[in-house]
């Protein structure tokens, strides 16, 4: 299944760049500073690599912190465990 993946994603890259060759018409980009000129093709592959690089950051860090609470859930409930067979024994002894 990870194979088929990887081939779908190399097909569709290979179709971004065949259509991507094709707009090689130049247009004015407005930027906050300033302006420039740019072929279409590299303007649409530089905003998608640049959205493409935030969203991984921003969801790469969600899932870290997801993974770190539940490390630390993890932990606190081997300790409540702990301590709840370690009663258990003290109240089946006495």
């Amino acid at each position: 299944m990870r194979v088929l993946k990887i081939i779908f994603l190399l097909v569709l890259f290979l179709v971004a760049l065949a259509l991507g060759a094709q707009n090689q018409e130049v247009v004015t980009f407005n930027y906050l500073l300033a302006k420039g000129e740019f072929h279409l093709s590299w303007l649409l592959g530089a905003v998608f690599v640049t959205g493409f690089a935030i969203a991984w950051l921003i969801f790469g860090s969600l899932h870290l912190k997801a993974k770190l609470q539940i490390r630390r859930l993890n932990k606190q409930l081997n300790k409540s465990e702990a301590q709840r067979s370690v009663a258990k024994e003290k109240l089946n002894i006495g």
